[in-house]
Protein backbone atom coordinates (compact mmCIF):
# COMPACT_ATOMS: atom_id res chain seq x y z
CA UNK A 1 0.00 0.00 0.00
CA UNK A 2 1.22 3.74 -1.38
CA UNK A 3 2.26 5.21 1.99
CA UNK A 4 0.82 9.53 1.71
CA UNK A 5 -2.59 11.20 0.78
CA UNK A 6 -3.28 11.66 -2.69
CA UNK A 7 -5.33 14.15 -3.73
CA UNK A 8 -6.67 16.31 -6.42
CA UNK A 9 -5.87 19.99 -6.38
CA UNK A 10 -8.17 23.21 -6.38
CA UNK A 11 -6.15 25.27 -9.18
CA UNK A 12 -3.00 26.57 -9.42
CA UNK A 13 -3.63 29.10 -6.93
CA UNK A 14 -4.00 26.85 -3.98
CA UNK A 15 -1.03 25.38 -4.10
CA UNK A 16 1.42 27.83 -5.54
CA UNK A 17 3.87 28.51 -2.61
CA UNK A 18 4.07 24.81 -1.68
CA UNK A 19 4.71 24.23 -6.09
CA UNK A 20 7.50 26.99 -5.61
CA UNK A 21 9.40 25.10 -2.81
CA UNK A 22 8.83 21.52 -4.05
CA UNK A 23 10.47 22.83 -7.73
CA UNK A 24 13.77 23.81 -6.34
CA UNK A 25 14.54 20.04 -5.06
CA UNK A 26 13.81 18.17 -8.00
CA UNK A 27 16.77 17.18 -9.94
CA UNK A 28 16.50 19.93 -12.93
CA UNK A 29 15.19 22.91 -11.66
CA UNK A 30 13.73 24.94 -14.34
CA UNK A 31 11.13 28.11 -15.11
CA UNK A 32 9.09 25.63 -17.16
CA UNK A 33 8.25 23.42 -14.04
CA UNK A 34 7.02 26.65 -11.65
CA UNK A 35 3.25 26.90 -11.03
CA UNK A 36 3.79 30.65 -12.49
CA UNK A 37 4.81 29.24 -16.52
CA UNK A 38 2.06 26.97 -16.23
CA UNK A 39 -0.75 28.85 -14.92
CA UNK A 40 0.25 31.16 -18.26
CA UNK A 41 0.23 28.36 -20.67
CA UNK A 42 -2.66 26.79 -19.20
CA UNK A 43 -4.82 30.01 -19.16
CA UNK A 44 -3.74 30.85 -22.31
CA UNK A 45 -4.01 27.47 -24.23
CA UNK A 46 -5.96 25.47 -22.04
CA UNK A 47 -9.57 25.92 -22.94
CA UNK A 48 -11.76 22.53 -23.35
CA UNK A 49 -9.01 20.34 -21.78
CA UNK A 50 -9.61 18.65 -18.18
CA UNK A 51 -7.16 20.04 -15.90
CA UNK A 52 -5.33 17.08 -13.66
CA UNK A 53 -3.62 18.79 -11.09
CA UNK A 54 -2.72 15.64 -8.65
CA UNK A 55 -0.47 15.80 -5.60
CA UNK A 56 0.61 13.54 -2.32
CA UNK A 57 0.55 14.46 0.56
CA UNK A 58 2.45 13.00 3.45
CA UNK A 59 1.60 14.39 7.30
CA UNK A 60 0.05 17.13 5.57
CA UNK A 61 3.05 18.23 3.37
CA UNK A 62 2.83 18.16 -0.33
CA UNK A 63 5.91 16.00 -1.46
CA UNK A 64 5.14 15.63 -5.09
CA UNK A 65 3.17 17.11 -7.64
CA UNK A 66 1.71 15.95 -11.45
CA UNK A 67 0.99 18.83 -13.30
CA UNK A 68 -1.46 16.97 -16.51
CA UNK A 69 -4.32 17.55 -18.46
CA UNK A 70 -6.92 15.25 -19.92
CA UNK A 71 -7.43 15.95 -24.01
CA UNK A 72 -9.90 13.29 -25.02
CA UNK A 73 -8.42 9.96 -24.46
CA UNK A 74 -4.91 11.37 -23.70
CA UNK A 75 -3.18 12.98 -20.99
CA UNK A 76 -0.12 14.74 -21.18
CA UNK A 77 2.28 17.12 -19.19
CA UNK A 78 0.67 20.84 -19.17
CA UNK A 79 2.25 22.68 -21.99
CA UNK A 80 3.67 21.41 -25.32
CA UNK A 81 6.89 21.27 -26.93
CA UNK A 82 6.57 24.71 -28.50
CA UNK A 83 7.11 26.82 -25.80
CA UNK A 84 8.28 23.82 -23.19
CA UNK A 85 11.74 22.57 -23.25
CA UNK A 86 11.39 20.25 -20.62
CA UNK A 87 8.71 18.57 -18.85
CA UNK A 88 8.85 16.37 -15.44
CA UNK A 89 7.24 15.85 -12.46
CA UNK A 90 7.62 18.04 -9.40
CA UNK A 91 9.19 16.09 -6.10
CA UNK A 92 12.41 15.40 -4.51
CA UNK A 93 14.47 12.72 -4.78
CA UNK A 94 13.39 11.60 -1.24
CA UNK A 95 9.92 11.40 -2.45
CA UNK A 96 9.97 8.67 -5.02
CA UNK A 97 9.48 5.68 -3.90
CA UNK A 98 5.92 6.97 -2.55
CA UNK A 99 5.30 9.35 -5.49
CA UNK A 100 5.53 7.31 -8.70
CA UNK A 101 3.64 3.99 -7.32
CA UNK A 102 1.09 6.60 -5.79
CA UNK A 103 1.00 8.13 -9.32
CA UNK A 104 0.40 4.95 -11.13
CA UNK A 105 -2.53 3.56 -9.30
CA UNK A 106 -4.17 7.29 -9.89
CA UNK A 107 -3.76 7.24 -13.30
CA UNK A 108 -4.83 3.44 -13.24
CA UNK A 109 -8.40 4.08 -11.79
CA UNK A 110 -9.03 7.15 -14.44
CA UNK A 111 -10.26 6.83 -18.56
CA UNK A 112 -7.42 7.00 -20.94
CA UNK A 113 -5.55 4.72 -23.66
CA UNK A 114 -2.23 6.98 -23.93
CA UNK A 115 0.22 8.66 -21.64
CA UNK A 116 1.71 10.88 -23.50
CA UNK A 117 5.07 12.70 -21.37
CA UNK A 118 7.16 14.36 -23.68
CA UNK A 119 10.65 16.50 -23.18
CA UNK A 120 11.54 14.47 -20.23
CA UNK A 121 15.46 15.13 -19.37
CA UNK A 122 17.74 11.46 -19.91
CA UNK A 123 18.51 11.51 -15.84
CA UNK A 124 14.93 12.08 -15.30
CA UNK A 125 13.92 9.47 -12.63
CA UNK A 126 9.83 9.04 -14.53
CA UNK A 127 11.66 7.23 -17.06
CA UNK A 128 12.98 3.96 -15.06
CA UNK A 129 10.24 4.50 -12.93
CA UNK A 130 7.48 4.53 -15.26
CA UNK A 131 8.60 1.94 -17.74
CA UNK A 132 9.15 -0.72 -14.55
CA UNK A 133 5.56 0.41 -12.94
CA UNK A 134 3.57 0.73 -15.76
CA UNK A 135 5.01 -1.97 -18.13
CA UNK A 136 4.32 -4.26 -14.43
CA UNK A 137 0.53 -3.37 -15.36
CA UNK A 138 0.56 -4.85 -18.42
CA UNK A 139 0.29 -1.68 -20.40
CA UNK A 140 2.64 -0.93 -23.52
CA UNK A 141 5.72 1.52 -22.91
CA UNK A 142 7.58 3.50 -25.53
CA UNK A 143 10.81 5.45 -24.86
CA UNK A 144 12.23 7.74 -28.22
CA UNK A 145 14.65 10.44 -28.18
CA UNK A 146 12.82 13.25 -28.92
CA UNK A 147 15.43 16.91 -29.21
CA UNK A 148 18.45 17.55 -27.53
CA UNK A 149 18.76 20.91 -25.66
CA UNK A 150 22.93 21.80 -25.51
CA UNK A 151 24.42 23.44 -22.37
CA UNK A 152 27.75 24.25 -21.38
CA UNK A 153 28.72 24.46 -17.53
CA UNK A 154 30.23 27.43 -16.86
CA UNK A 155 33.38 28.45 -15.49
CA UNK A 156 34.26 31.15 -12.90
CA UNK A 157 36.22 33.69 -15.12
CA UNK A 158 35.31 34.91 -18.93
CA UNK A 159 38.96 34.15 -19.86
CA UNK A 160 38.81 30.59 -18.52
CA UNK A 161 35.58 30.09 -20.82
CA UNK A 162 37.03 31.68 -23.94
CA UNK A 163 40.17 29.03 -23.24
CA UNK A 164 37.51 25.94 -23.15
CA UNK A 165 36.57 26.65 -26.77
CA UNK A 166 37.65 25.05 -29.88
CA UNK A 167 40.43 27.09 -31.11
CA UNK A 168 38.60 27.91 -34.28
CA UNK A 169 35.40 28.97 -32.61
CA UNK A 170 37.54 31.01 -29.97
CA UNK A 171 39.66 32.74 -32.92
CA UNK A 172 36.39 33.25 -34.82
CA UNK A 173 34.33 34.57 -31.73
CA UNK A 174 37.36 37.29 -30.51
CA UNK A 175 37.20 38.27 -34.39
CA UNK A 176 33.37 38.87 -34.69
CA UNK A 177 33.94 41.30 -31.26
CA UNK A 178 36.91 43.30 -32.69
CA UNK A 179 34.95 43.70 -35.32
CA UNK A 180 31.46 44.76 -34.09
CA UNK A 181 33.98 47.00 -32.25
CA UNK A 182 34.79 48.84 -35.03
CA UNK A 183 31.64 49.19 -36.34
CA UNK A 184 30.43 52.04 -33.61
CA UNK A 185 29.82 52.43 -30.07
CA UNK A 186 27.27 49.63 -28.98
CA UNK A 187 26.53 48.45 -25.55
CA UNK A 188 24.14 45.85 -24.04
CA UNK A 189 20.86 47.10 -22.18
CA UNK A 190 19.08 44.82 -20.23
CA UNK A 191 15.07 45.32 -19.96
CA UNK A 192 13.41 46.32 -16.68
CA UNK A 193 9.83 46.14 -15.31
CA UNK A 194 9.39 49.19 -15.77
CA UNK A 195 9.12 48.99 -19.66
CA UNK A 196 8.26 45.39 -20.05
CA UNK A 197 5.84 46.52 -22.32
CA UNK A 198 8.04 47.59 -24.68
CA UNK A 199 10.98 45.67 -24.53
CA UNK A 200 8.68 42.65 -25.51
CA UNK A 201 7.22 44.29 -28.36
CA UNK A 202 10.94 45.07 -29.22
CA UNK A 203 11.92 41.13 -28.85
CA UNK A 204 8.49 40.33 -30.64
CA UNK A 205 9.48 42.64 -33.10
CA UNK A 206 13.17 41.33 -33.71
CA UNK A 207 12.04 37.59 -33.60
CA UNK A 208 9.59 38.11 -36.41
CA UNK A 209 12.42 39.69 -38.60
CA UNK A 210 15.18 37.79 -38.49
CA UNK A 211 13.88 34.24 -40.04
CA UNK A 212 10.98 33.10 -41.38
CA UNK A 213 10.10 30.32 -39.20
CA UNK A 214 9.88 32.12 -36.29
CA UNK A 215 7.69 34.81 -38.12
CA UNK A 216 5.39 31.99 -38.75
CA UNK A 217 5.62 30.74 -35.42
CA UNK A 218 4.38 34.08 -33.74
CA UNK A 219 0.76 33.51 -33.87
CA UNK A 220 -1.20 36.23 -31.41
CA UNK A 221 -1.84 32.98 -29.27
CA UNK A 222 1.71 32.69 -28.70
CA UNK A 223 2.67 36.46 -28.50
CA UNK A 224 0.24 36.61 -25.96
CA UNK A 225 1.65 33.87 -23.98
CA UNK A 226 5.01 35.54 -23.90
CA UNK A 227 3.59 38.90 -22.53
CA UNK A 228 1.81 36.28 -19.90
CA UNK A 229 4.62 34.52 -19.28
CA UNK A 230 7.43 37.33 -19.23
CA UNK A 231 5.27 39.35 -16.24
CA UNK A 232 5.15 35.87 -15.01
CA UNK A 233 8.67 35.33 -14.61
CA UNK A 234 9.65 39.57 -13.70
CA UNK A 235 7.41 39.24 -10.33
CA UNK A 236 9.71 35.69 -9.97
CA UNK A 237 12.95 38.21 -10.64
CA UNK A 238 13.56 35.90 -12.85
CA UNK A 239 13.11 37.42 -16.30
CA UNK A 240 16.02 38.70 -17.97
CA UNK A 241 15.72 40.58 -21.66
CA UNK A 242 18.89 42.03 -23.19
CA UNK A 243 19.29 43.76 -25.96
CA UNK A 244 22.17 44.68 -28.36
CA UNK A 245 22.51 48.64 -29.09
CA UNK A 246 25.18 49.66 -31.95
CA UNK A 247 24.63 53.26 -32.66
CA UNK A 248 21.81 53.78 -30.33
CA UNK A 249 19.52 51.50 -31.90
CA UNK A 250 18.50 48.22 -30.96
CA UNK A 251 19.91 45.35 -33.55
CA UNK A 252 19.57 42.15 -31.43
CA UNK A 253 17.14 41.08 -28.35
CA UNK A 254 17.76 37.75 -26.14
CA UNK A 255 15.20 36.68 -23.81
CA UNK A 256 16.53 34.83 -21.06
CA UNK A 257 15.31 33.48 -17.43
CA UNK A 258 17.72 32.61 -13.94
CA UNK A 259 16.60 30.54 -12.27
CA UNK A 260 17.99 27.34 -10.14
CA UNK A 261 21.61 28.73 -10.28
CA UNK A 262 21.10 28.57 -13.86
CA UNK A 263 20.60 30.86 -16.99
CA UNK A 264 18.04 29.59 -19.46
CA UNK A 265 18.35 31.10 -23.26
CA UNK A 266 14.36 31.19 -24.24
CA UNK A 267 14.41 32.80 -27.10
CA UNK A 268 15.83 35.71 -29.53
CA UNK A 269 15.85 37.61 -32.35
CA UNK A 270 18.03 40.52 -34.60
CA UNK A 271 18.03 42.59 -37.51
CA UNK A 272 19.11 40.82 -40.33
CA UNK A 273 20.51 44.39 -41.89
CA UNK A 274 23.41 43.43 -39.19
CA UNK A 275 23.81 40.21 -40.23
CA UNK A 276 27.38 40.92 -41.35
CA UNK A 277 27.88 41.66 -37.53
CA UNK A 278 26.59 38.48 -36.43
CA UNK A 279 25.05 40.63 -33.66
CA UNK A 280 22.80 37.85 -32.67
CA UNK A 281 25.25 35.44 -31.76
CA UNK A 282 27.43 37.80 -30.50
CA UNK A 283 24.61 38.64 -28.03
CA UNK A 284 24.38 35.45 -27.01
CA UNK A 285 27.76 35.27 -26.44
CA UNK A 286 27.98 38.31 -24.06
CA UNK A 287 25.06 37.04 -21.90
CA UNK A 288 27.38 34.04 -21.77
CA UNK A 289 29.65 36.64 -20.36
CA UNK A 290 27.12 38.32 -18.11
CA UNK A 291 26.23 34.78 -16.62
CA UNK A 292 29.45 33.84 -15.58
CA UNK A 293 30.01 37.60 -13.72
CA UNK A 294 26.72 36.85 -11.85
CA UNK A 295 28.47 33.81 -10.77
CA UNK A 296 25.59 30.88 -12.51
CA UNK A 297 26.96 27.55 -12.74
CA UNK A 298 25.01 26.80 -15.95
CA UNK A 299 23.98 27.96 -19.04
CA UNK A 300 20.97 26.34 -20.87
CA UNK A 301 20.59 27.01 -24.80
CA UNK A 302 17.08 24.58 -24.40
CA UNK A 303 16.18 22.47 -27.04
CA UNK A 304 17.66 22.15 -30.76
CA UNK A 305 20.19 21.77 -32.41
CA UNK A 306 21.24 25.29 -33.73
CA UNK A 307 25.02 25.50 -34.85
CA UNK A 308 25.58 28.47 -33.21
CA UNK A 309 25.03 26.58 -29.71
CA UNK A 310 27.93 24.28 -30.66
CA UNK A 311 30.26 27.21 -31.66
CA UNK A 312 29.95 28.44 -27.58
CA UNK A 313 30.73 25.26 -26.41
CA UNK A 314 27.76 23.90 -25.81
CA UNK A 315 27.00 20.01 -25.11
CA UNK A 316 24.32 17.97 -25.84
CA UNK A 317 21.24 17.03 -23.27
CA UNK A 318 19.25 14.48 -24.27
CA UNK A 319 15.13 14.92 -23.90
CA UNK A 320 12.89 11.77 -24.23
CA UNK A 321 9.07 11.07 -24.91
CA UNK A 322 7.77 8.43 -23.08
CA UNK A 323 4.76 6.79 -24.25
CA UNK A 324 2.00 4.57 -22.22
CA UNK A 325 -0.69 2.98 -24.17
CA UNK A 326 -3.71 0.59 -23.01
CA UNK A 327 -6.35 -1.07 -24.04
Amino acid sequence: MVVGCPVLLDGFASVQEEWDSLVVKTASPSIFLTPQWQRAWWEQFGGGDELLLWGLRRGGALVGLAPMHRRGDTIEFLGDTDLFDYHDFILGPEAREVFYPALVEFLSGLEWRTLDLRSLPAHSATLPWLQKLCGGLGYRVAVEEEDVAPGLELPPTWDQYLASLRKKDRHELRRKLRRLETAGPYRIVQGGADTLDQDADNLLRLMETSREDKRRFLTMERAEFFRRSFAAMAQLDALRLFFLELNGEPVAAVACFDYGGRRFLYNSGYDTRYSALSVGLLLKALCIKDAIERGLGYFDFLRGEESYKYHLGAQDLALRRLVVTRA
